[in-house]
């Protein structure tokens, strides 16, 4: 059995090392950012999570989505991505949480949207974790995952191949999502991004 702790402390580690960095290093990501949250389908008035939100970079776009009349939550496990985020003003768009996607600290059915960036090939029980993002899910409420390039053009920076276990595969990702209570609804992956769209099942 996986010790959660270990899990945890690999997280934050990993992101701890790169968060002062982390914005320097993508800083041409945000018309990606912005056109994923744009074809999201939020509405003014909108309670939304970006699940994993590091340094804060969906949070203007999604704020700008949902309008003064909507909720923006942006919740991370690692305090020095959090901390980068406020650094670069991003806690006026949305709430900054210090919180886990395995233990949401939310109601369920409380929000109408979760957004998250990068956060699928982190999560240390995938099935597990996404049923979490679906317990505070309202029915019909939407789950986007992106990433601003694609699965192969992601492996090629990282020096690795693309393998047949890949989560992200839209072979695995619709029955992870379906086993999670979620419907995959639409699938891109093209060099230039990764979107996939799943809505919450009643």
């Amino acid at each position: 059995m996986r010790n959660m702790s270990d899990d945890h402390t690999h997280v934050q580690e990993f992101f701890t090392a790169r968060a002062a960095g982390w914005d320097s290093r993508f800083p041409d990501d945000g018309p990606a950012y912005a056109a994923a949250v744009a074809e999201s389908g939020l509405r003014a008035g909108d309670r939304v999570l970006d699940a994993g939100c590091g340094t804060g970079r969906a949070l203007p776009p999604l704020r700008a989505a949902v309008g003064p009349s909507g909720t923006v939550l942006g919740l991370d496990l690692t305090p020095a991505m959090l901390q980068a985020a406020v650094r670069a003003g991003r806690q006026r768009d949305g709430l900054l949480l210090l919180a886990d996607v395995a233990a949401l600290p939310l109601r369920g059915e409380s929000l109408d949207a979760v957004f998250a960036a990068g956060l699928i090939a982190h999560l240390p029980e995938p099935a597990r974790n996404l049923r979490e993002l679906a317990r505070v899910v309202r029915p019909g409420g939407t789950l986007a995952l992106f990433h601003p390039v694609g699965r192969a053009a992601l492996a090629a920076r990282q020096g690795r191949r693309i393998t047949s276990d890949d989560l992200r595969a839209e072979g695995n990702l619709g029955p992870l999502l379906a086993r999670s209570g979620w419907h995959l609804t639409s699938y891109v992956d093209e060099d230039a991004r990764f979107l996939a769209l799943a809505v919450r099942e009643a």
